[in-house]
Formats: C-alpha cells, sequence, structure tokens
C-alpha cells in the first residue's frame, strides 16, 4: 500500500484514497464510453457515508459516478456503520442508518435528482447475537425504512492472520455464523420478510454452506462473490485458492435459497494491484482479471441466483464505476437478452422486491 502513502484514510484497516487524491487518480484515465448503454441496470450493492476516515459519499457523489452512460435504473444500499443514533440502547443504533438512507430514498423518489431509483431497497443491521430479542430492532428498522427495509447484514469475515485482519471493519470472533446465540436471532429473518447479506472471507464458506442449509427458508445472498482473499497468506496462490473456493461455491449452489453478488473484486482484500498503479486499469483489463472469480458463479447459480454489483465506493479505490460496469459487460458479451436481463437487473429486483426494469 506504499503507493497511496500519506493520502489515505485508515478505518480498522480499511484504506480509502481521500477524496481528492482519489479523484486525481481516476482521471489520470480518459473515461471509457459505455457498453450497451441502454441495458438496463439495477445496482444492488453500494453504500452511503461520511465519516473522518472515509470520507464523504452522499447522493450526489453516487449520482456524478453512475453518470457515466450505464442505464441505472435503481439501487440497492447496504449498511456500513454510517449515521447510527449517538444516543439510546446500543442494540438500536443501526437504526439511524435506516433512517438516514430512507430519507435520500425519499430525495431521489421524487424525481428532482434524474431517474434512477436511489435506494429503492435498504439494507441495514442488527445483531442477531441478541436472538429472538433482535425482533425488536428488526420491527424498529421495518417501520424506519418505510417500505423499502429488505434485510441485514451482519459481517462474519474473520481471519486467524493479522495482515488479513486489518481489512475488516467490524471486528467479530471466529465462526459468527454458528454461535447459537446468533442463530436464534437469524431465525427471526424470515418470519419477518427479511432476507440475509452473507459477507465472510473464502475460508469461511463452509459457514455459509452449514447456516443455508440449516435454514432453508431464509433467502441468503453471498456477497462479493464470496470473499477471495489474495493478500497475507493468501497472495501468491491464487489458482489453489480459486480450486478451493469454486467446490465451496459449488455447494453453496446447490442450497436454492442462496444467491451471489458479482463484484467487490475491487477491494484491496483481493489482491489485485489496480490501486498500486499510477494509472487505472481499463475495463479490459478489468474483465480478464474478474473473468475466473465470475463466470464459475454464474456457472454453478444460473444467472437466475446472480446479479452484477457495484460495491461502491470501495470498489472504487481500483476504476471509475464506468470502467466497472464495462468490464462485466465485456464478461457476457456472450450472453443472452435474456441472461443479461437476469444479471443485470432481474434477479435483483425478484430478490429485493423492486419494480422490474
Amino acid at each position: 500500500m506504499d503507493r497511496i502513502g500519506d493520502a489515505k484514510g485508515e478505518y480498522r484497516g480499511l484504506l480509502y484514497r481521500l477524496d481528492a487524491d482519489l479523484k486525481s487518480w481516476l482521471e489520470k484515465r480518459q473515461a471509457e464510453e459505455a457498453l450497451e448503454p441502454d441495458l438496463s441496470i439495477i445496482d444492488p450493492h453500494h453504500h452511503l457515508w461520511h465519516s473522518l476516515h472515509r470520507g464523504r459519499y452522499f447522493l450526489p457523489d453516487l449520482l456524478a459516478d453512475i453518470g457515466g452512460g450505464h442505464r441505472i435504473v435503481a439501487t440497492v444500499f447496504v449498511e456500513c456503520q454510517a449515521m447510527y443514533r449517538q444516543h439510546g440502547p446500543t442494540e438500536m443504533a443501526p437504526i439511524g442508518e435506516v433512517e438516514f438512507v430512507n430519507g435520500i430514498a425519499a430525495m431521489s423518489a421524487s424525481g428532482n435528482y434524474g431517474p434512477c431509483r436511489v435506494a429503492e431497497g435498504i439494507v441495514g443491521h442488527a445483531d442477531l447475537r441478541a436472538g429472538a430479542r433482535v425482533r425488536e430492532v428488526l420491527e424498529a428498522e421495518i417501520a424506519a425504512g418505510g417500505g423499502r427495509f429488505r434485510g441485514i447484514r451482519q459481517g462474519a469475515a474473520w481471519d486467524s492472520n493479522d495482515s488479513v485482519g486489518r481489512f475488516v471493519s467490524r471486528q467479530v470472533p471466529p465462526h459468527l455464523l454458528l454461535d447459537p446465540a446468533f442463530r436464534e436471532g437469524f431465525g427471526q429473518l424470515a418470519r419477518l420478510g427479511l432476507s440475509f447479506e452473507a459477507w465472510q472471507y473464502h475460508p469461511q464458506l463452509p459457514d455459509a454452506i452449514d447456516l443455508a442449509r440449516a435454514f432453508p427458508d431464509t433467502t441468503i445472498i453471498l456477497d462479493h462473490v464470496g470473499g477471495v482473499l489474495g493478500v497475507g497468506p493468501y497472495a501468491g496462490r491464487r489458482q489453489e485458492v480459486l480450486a478451493d473456493w469454486r467446490k465451496d461455491i459449488a455447494a453453496l449452489a446447490l442450497c436454492p435459497n442462496v444467491y451471489v453478488k458479482l463484484g467487490g473484486l475491487g477491494m484491496t482484500s483481493f489482491g489485485f494491484d489496480f490501486p498500486e498503479r499510477d494509472v487505472p486499469p481499463s475495463s479490459e483489463e478489468l474483465a480478464a482479471a474478474w473473468r475466473p472469480y465470475i463466470e464459475p458463479c454464474i456457472e454453478a447459480f444460473g444467472v437466475g441466483r446472480c446479479m452484477f454489483e457495484s460495491n461502491f465506493p470501495p470498489d472504487k479505490q481500483s476504476c471509475g464505476y464506468t470502467e466497472l460496469w464495462n468490464a462485466f459487460k465485456r464478461i457476457t458479451a456472450s450472453a443472452s437478452a435474456a441472461e443479461k436481463t437476469a444479471l443485470y437487473g432481474g434477479t435483483a429486483a425478484r430478490v429485493y422486491r423492486l419494480t422490474v426494469p
């Protein structure tokens, strides 16, 4: 991470260029023209935040990114510890994030900020280790979401190696997904019609498989192709790691309640050198690097259970928004129109109960 140097923010080990530095880096490559600009896209995974360590990413910043030529018709916000309530019970603090994003969604729904329905779906956070008591938090978030609240994410990303631990935003115990108290809380989700976003690293996928089998009636969305690591002890072992990961992906695909998001590959934990380059990569370079992660997921799950995601702004550390979607479109260049409809919007619309593109 030497290239980022002093122009960085540290958020529990996650490295982000400061806004001005990131903007100037991305401008070193002339922006590409959007491929297949008429293809409707639902971006099912992005964040909104403002903090000392991560900078600012609000509605104008998101709109600037999605305004590069791709037809983004709607988005889903996913929790990122933004705008938690300062006062009141700790377990209720995440309700503040839902209130904040619902306000942004209401602004977008006015039509005054363009045609994209920003945050048409909202994924919040709740600590399921509260067991059955978490229902009170979930019901409050449903109310705060104004009809937009769809589920929660409780990150389980953990690794015994310290060089990997620096990439997580929450410190969690190992095997969180197997914890009895967590599973008692998890049991509340399906009863309330809520889904669960599974975010862990690839060595933890067996825990996710066990969870999916134990709760077949709960919709589980696997974030970021399962969190394949390419840093620390996993660096320089890409083919070996991918072989192990593919076995777990195949096992997860046998669980019909599991869906997968195709993206997140711009995060530094995947081990690509794109953030370290003097000039941002082209969409051709991105497509070549990301294809071995995306195609096995589509082959295992089918287009009806896969959805492309931007994971912005974390993935912005590696590329621009237009180039990211161009890379995806290069990977799916030979797909049929029906397959593209599913991958770029149809699956997301069905899973998150959104307006069909």
